[in-house]
This record gives C-alpha cells, structure tokens and sequence, in this order.
C-alpha cells in the first residue's frame, strides 16, 4: 500500500506493463525477479512480451493499454511499473478510460523516456505524482552489472530510496543561470513533452521547475523543440529548470543556454536523471528544489497527504 512515508515494498504487488517498445525477454525476467527479491508480488501484464507487425511497438495499441489499465485500477496492485520506454505511449491516451482509472484512486506509476506522455497525462487526467525512474526490462536494473551481476547499483540505491518516499539530492554538473527555486517538477523527456504541444495534454511549467533531458538528438532539433515548447507558452511562469543526461546529443550546452538563460531563472544542468548510467529516480509533481550554489535537485518527494 502507498504509506504516508512513501510506498511499502514488502509484501506489496506491483504489475509490470509494456505501454511502449518490447522488452528483452531476459532482461524483463531478471528485473522481475530483482522486484521480487524486495519481498514485492510482481504480475506481469498478459502482453507484456507481445509483439507486432511495427517492430517498436510491444503488441497491439488496445492489447496495451488495456494491459496498463486493467493493473491500475487492479485494487490489489500498488503500483505500475513500465517495462522500458523506446516509443508507443502516446498512442495510448486516446484509449484509456481516465474516469475508471481515476476512480482507482492514487497509486505509483514508474518508468522514463517514453513513458513521459504517461507521467504526463497522469498528471492532467489523475492528478496524481509519478516517479520518473528505472524500470524492470532495461539493462540498468535487468542487466548483469559488477562481480555479483546484479542491478546497476546506484540506480537501485536511488530507486529504492525513492519508494520509500525519503527525499534525497541529485546534484549536477554545471550551473547555466545561478539562483535558487522551489516548487512541484514536471516534465520529462523533451521530445516527448513537445510531441504533447497542441494536445489536452500539453505540459506547463507555470509556478513549477521544468525537468528535460533526452537522447540521440542534435543540438539543432533540441533547439527546434525548445523553440517549440517556448511559443507554445510552456515555459510562461516557470520558477526553475532543472537539466538531466543528454545522451548522444553532441554539445546541448550553448543551445540549451541560449534558450533557456532569457527565462531569467535558475538553471542546473548535468543532473544524472533521464537516460545513461546510474539514473536517479525523481518524483515528478512532488515538490522539490534546485540550489546553483549546490548544483543540486533536493527532493522531489511524495507522500499521501501531498496527493490530497
């Protein structure tokens, strides 16, 4: 069950989905087994490991969110874990039933990348707070690291810290705009976040600190999509940005300067979350706090009296 201190692990049951790519068998069955090994019940989607005539999907789009919806509103389920990320997640949303789902009451959604157009739209349609972390079919916690082969082992120190709903500090690399600011985090992945422009889902970061890292883009796209998000007005009344990984995307740093420092607030960048190795797990809309003089994300926590 989801505790006032955060989400009892020992003797819970959590369900595993797969709303976006397909998941390497092998990898799925040792982080199921690593969730398992926490004392958790872990049923697995029944197309978890489907696939399709689009090799990136993980079966059919109905066949998956049924999967996710059936495990959330699955009253003995405690929280949802997606298997990877990879691409699909948006073409869900149309196709979940939100009033059933919000009659479910508030449980942990877990997962990254992709899953960004779920944390999301979970926290337009629910209102509820989801913990951008690792999840259970990719290498970082299904794969075969240091002399016992286990889970990346930062990655898990952090995801299990942040389960428990402990805040902790994420510290960075570099300072973009100097300052301090507080408030709820949201955001994600910035493809996925821009792909959300125009949609009822669209993000907005007014009141909040703004989180966006990504993968595999050039500079000159992530200033297609910055530039995207900053005339669709997702930026307007921003109190912070805090930046993640940029994986295999050159040098983001000018460009990501040139479009953030006019926003005349504090920027911290370099934050190991989003993709690479470890990842630390955050909590989006929880409240949270960047500090340049730290290069630091304190928090985000989440607890049961905040989702009141």
């Amino acid at each position: 069950m989801i505790e006032t201190t955060g989400f009892s692990h020992h003797d819970a049951t959590v369900a595993v989905v797969s709303p976006s790519g397909p998941a390497d068998p092998a990898l799925l069955r040792r982080g199921v087994e690593r969730l398992e090994g926490l004392g958790m019940k872990v049923v697995v989607g029944p197309h978890a490991l489907d696939r399709q005539d689009l090799p990136y999907l993980a079966g059919e789009d109905a066949a998956r969110a049924g999967d996710l919806q059936a495990a959330w509103c699955d009253p003995a389920v405690s929280a949802v874990f997606c298997a990877r990320g990879g691409y699909g997640a948006g073409r869900l949303l149309g196709l979940l039933d939100w009033d059933a789902m919000r009659a479910a009451g508030p449980k942990v959604l877990v997962g990254s990348s992709d899953v960004t157009a779920l944390h999301q739209a979970f926290a337009v349609e629910l209102g509820v707070p989801t913990l951008h972390g690792p999840m259970p079919g990719n290498v970082l916690l299904g794969g075969e690291h240091g002399p016992d082969g286990g889970p990346e082992p930062v990655t898990w120190d952090r995801l299990l810290t942040a389960l428990s709903g402990a805040p902790g500090t994420v510290t960075g690399d570099r300072v973009l705009v100097p300052g301090r600011a507080e408030g709820v985090l949201t955001g994600g992945n910035l493809s996925l976040l821009a792909s959300l422009c125009g949609t009822r889902h669209q993000p907005s970061f007014d009141g909040r600190i703004g989180f966006l890292e990504d993968i595999g883009e050039e500079p000159y796209r992530i200033d297609r999509m910055l530039t995207q998000l900053l005339q669709a007005g997702v930026f307007a009344g921003v109190r912070g940005i805090a930046l993640g990984s940029w994986v295999d995307c050159g040098d983001p740093y000018p460009v990501l300067r040139d479009r953030l420092e006019p926003l005349g607030v504090p920027v911290v960048a370099g934050l190991p979350v989003g993709h690479g190795s470890p990842q630390m797990s955050v909590w989006l809309g929880a409240l949270g706090a960047i500090d340049t003089e730290s290069c630091s994300l304190t928090g985000p926590y989440w607890n049961e009296e905040q989702a009141r």
